[in-house]
């Protein structure tokens, strides 16, 4: 668990989240993030680069998390 708070920490600023959706993308990519990108040790991107090439197999709950923080991102 330790080693996840980092890498959702990660994730949330790829996507340059609000800290509302912040909340959301921890309880809706936690178990992708451990599942797929485990292995990935952070820094250099390499936390997004694994989200993009496994995008096809996150959960529909991540997926929508991500798009939604995405959206509301480029509607400011």
């Amino acid at each position: 668990m330790r080693k996840l708070v980092p890498l959702l920490l990660i994730a949330v600023s790829i996507t340059n989240a609000r800290a509302q959706d912040r909340g959301a993308l921890r309880h809706a990519c936690a178990d992708d993030l451990r599942t797929l990108c485990s292995g990935v040790t952070p820094g250099g991107g390499r936390i997004k680069q694994c989200m993009i090439e496994t995008f096809d197999r996150l959960s529909d709950g991540c997926r929508t998390a991500l798009k939604d923080a995405k959206a509301r991102q480029a509607g400011n």
